[in-house]
């Protein structure tokens, strides 16, 4: 499974790139409204930072709109994902990004009915939100797994990328089921190497390694 690191914020991403951990950067607006940078110039520079895909978001509401602005963000760079939200306007912008080779992610997934739609009109990506289904008392992961299915029964080529990602078990389960892809806040992505056993024993390393003979030498 690919991870991506969610994050507008340059210095996150290269210190994820650092570790070795990342293949990609999804964006959205909110996310650049967090940085103090034109988010042009961001854009730009996060898009030379990784090899990867990078998502970046249209925010026109018609087919028109979302269109026009999609073929501007593929232009900053080769490794541009354009995200598209999951309205009937977005799946009509959707095929026609497809068929000018533009790659799309379908954002704001809630339902497996939208995600087969999405994968009909020829995403490139889709991304259920786990984490805000689960703040309404449903099962994001479910969505996830429901996903996977459709998909594989009909052998769909969009790759299911989980989006709304809260805590390292949704990123365990979504590798089990067989996600491409899961999107990963900098300090989720952090949390999933910590495991309180592994500082307990290394703790007692070092403690034991300075009562053996020579150590201190």
């Amino acid at each position: 499974m690919r991870f991506f690191i969610d994050t507008a914020n340059l210095a996150e991403i290269r210190e994820a790139k650092a570790y070795g951990l990342i293949d990609g950067v999804t964006t959205n607006p909110s996310l650049f409204s967090k940085e103090s940078e034109n988010w042009r110039t961001l854009a730009d520079k996060i898009c030379h930072e990784v090899d990867g895909p990078v998502s970046l978001e249209v925010v026109g509401t018609t087919a028109e709109d979302m269109v026009r602005e999609a073929r501007d963000l593929a232009g900053i760079a080769p490794n541009v994902v354009v995200k598209i939200p999951m309205l009937m306007e977005g799946l009509k912008a959707v095929r026609q990004l497809s068929e000018e080779g533009i790659s799309t992610n379908v954002t704001l997934c809630f339902s497996p009915s939208q995600a087969l739609l999405a994968a009909k009109a020829g995403a490139t990506y889709i991304s259920p939100f786990v984490g805000r289904l689960d703040d309404t008392s449903s099962d994001g992961m479910e969505l996830v797994n429901q996903i996977i299915t459709i998909y594989r029964n009909y052998g769909f080529k969009t790759q299911v990328l989980v989006a709304s990602v809260r805590n390292p078990i949704h990123i365990v389960q979504a590798a089990l089921m067989g996600a491409d892809v899961a999107t990963i806040p900098f300090k989720v992505l952090n949390r999933l190497s910590r495991h309180p056993l592994t500082d307990a024993g290394l703790t007692q390393f070092l403690e034991d390694w300075k009562k053996t003979p020579g150590a201190q030498g």
